[in-house]
């Protein structure tokens, strides 16, 4: 006798599963490029809404400590976030050479970079999820992106950042970082130029 065929599944269950695993996979690069407009996150953050999704903390004494990283760059070099940038404003980019988003965005960092580094404000990316370097090398060539990178693909340097002032469910995101070394300001979407200057001019003015 020959072996008994399973039956088949009717055709509605086979869509249905098609349609289920469809919806799993747009959860999934949700998360992983999301740009929302609004801070998410609980911890004692002191952020108020501000103008276009950027939090801000304007009361200096609120303000909480960035984490001291450390870690090599895209290009193999070694870099001290705070030690080698003491006494500066940092504008510091969450991005990934995978992330729509990040490309838009590229260009009005790179912009503001070269505009602001006379007034004491120096940007910092910090790449994620991409393990191989050659892809966001390529990248901040094709953007000509003037300021270091740390290579973070496993996301322990991104992690580090205090509950509340950086999810990393929401790639670019850019947290603003006051001469004193404390998180000023927290962005968890891709910022436009004027949006990058508004957020910056206070904090030079700051004395």
């Amino acid at each position: 006798m020959s072996a008994r065929r399973a039956p088949r599944r009717p055709a509605r269950h086979r869509r249905a599963a098609v349609l289920a695993a469809g919806a799993a996979a747009a959860a999934l690069a949700l998360s992983a490029c999301g740009s929302g407009n609004q801070a998410k996150g609980g911890g004692d953050t002191k952020f108020v809404q501000g103008t276009g999704g950027i939090s801000v903390v304007k009361n200096k004494s609120d303000r909480q400590a960035a984490p001291d990283l450390s870690g090599k760059t895209l290009d193999g070099k070694r870099l001290d976030l705070l030690k080698e940038y003491k006494g500066k404003i940092i504008a510091f980019n969450v991005w990934g050479s995978w992330c729509a988003p990040c490309r838009a965005e590229a260009p009005n960092l790179t912009k503001v970079a070269n505009e602001y580094k006379d007034k004491g404000v120096q940007f910092v990316g910090l790449n994620t999820r991409d393990v191989d370097t050659a892809p966001p090398l390529s990248f901040e060539k094709r953007y000509e992106v003037p300021y270091p990178s740390f290579h973070d693909p496993s996301a322990k340097l991104l992690l580090r950042f205090p509950k509340g002032s950086l999810n990393p469910q929401f790639i670019p995101s850019t947290i603003f970082i006051d001469r004193n070394g404390k998180i000023a300001a927290s962005a968890p979407h891709a910022l436009s130029v004027d949006e990058l200057r508004k957020t910056l001019d206070p904090l030079v003015a700051e004395k």
